[in-house]
C-alpha cells in the first residue's frame, strides 16, 4: 500500500475510511469496498483509492506490499504490540463477496451457503416452497434451465392450486439441490469485448446462455405464461 497525494478534485475515485471499535475494544479499519483484497489490473489501481485525514492511498504492487508488511510487523514486534491472527489473511487468491467467491478464474457460489440449501427438508407448504426458491433462486444464473427444473414446484404456488407433493415435485426439488453442488465457474465479463447469446425454447419455458470467448457468463430462464404456450418457437 503506497501513499499517493492526489487532489480529490482530480481523482475521480476515493472510498471513505472509518475506524470502528469492536466489542473487545479493538479497532477495525473499514473501507466500503471488498475488491481491494485481490489483485486488480494495473489500470484499475486508482479505483482502489481511499481517503484519510493524511491523504489519498491506493493498493499497488505486491512487491511493495511485502516490504510494507515486513516493516509494519517489525514495528509491532519492537513495541511489543500484537495483531489478532484470526483477523489476518495474507496472499489470498480469492475473496468471498455477497455469498459468492470471486477469483481470477471467475465467480463461483459460496459452498458454505449452499450447504443450507442441501440440508433443506421437503417443503410442506406454499410458504416453504417460496422460501426455498428465495434461497436457491439467488444462484439461478449458475443453473441452466432453472425455471424449467423448478416448474413442478412452481405449479403448487399458483392461486387455488391444491398442495399435493408428487414424485415430479420431489425430482424437481432434488435436482435443484444437486445442480447447486455442480455449478460452473462463471467468468468475469469484459464489457468492451463481444458477447454471444444462445437461446432455446420449449413447451415449458425459455432459456438462454450469455457467453464470452466460449466461456459462460450467466444462465437465464423463465417459464412460459399460459397464453405463450400457443406461440410458435
Amino acid at each position: 500500500m503506497s501513499k499517493n497525494f492526489i487532489c480529490p478534485s482530480i481523482l475521480p475515485w476515493g472510498a471513505p475510511v472509518l475506524l470502528v471499535k469492536k466489542k473487545d475494544g479493538s479497532m477495525r479499519l473499514c473501507v466500503d469496498y471488498s475488491y481491494h483484497q485481490i489483485r486488480v489490473r494495473d489500470e484499475y489501481i486508482p479505483k482502489t483509492a481511499f481517503r484519510t485525514r493524511y491523504g489519498h492511498y491506493e493498493y499497488t504492487t505486491e512487491e511493495e506490499h511485502v516490504e510494507h508488511l515486513r516493516t509494519m510487523l517489525q514495528i509491532l514486534k519492537e513495541r511489543k504490540l500484537y495483531a489478532k491472527l484470526s483477523k489476518c489473511e495474507f496472499w489470498k487468491d480469492d475473496v468471498k463477496f455477497l455469498s459468492h467467491v470471486v477469483s481470477k478464474q471467475g465467480i463461483v457460489v459460496d459452498h458454505s451457503k449452499v450447504e443450507v440449501v442441501m440440508d433443506w427438508g421437503q417443503p410442506t407448504s406454499v410458504t416453504k416452497i417460496r422460501s426455498f426458491f428465495g434461497l436457491a433462486g439467488y444462484y439461478r444464473r449458475f443453473i441452466k434451465g432453472f425455471s424449467q427444473i423448478a416448474l413442478p414446484m412452481t405449479k403448487l404456488t399458483r392461486k387455488d392450486a391444491p398442495f399435493v407433493w408428487t414424485s415430479e415435485c420431489e425430482e424437481s426439488f432434488q435436482a435443484l439441490k444437486q445442480k447447486l453442488t455442480t455449478v460452473p465457474v462463471l467468468m468475469l465479463p469484459k464489457p468492451n469485448e463481444p458477447f454471444e447469446v444462445y437461446c432455446d425454447a420449449s413447451l415449458k419455458g425459455l432459456g438462454c446462455v450469455l457467453m464470452q470467448h466460449w466461456n459462460i457468463v450467466a444462465y437465464a430462464s423463465r417459464q412460459l405464461r399460459p397464453h405463450e404456450v400457443n406461440y410458435p418457437s
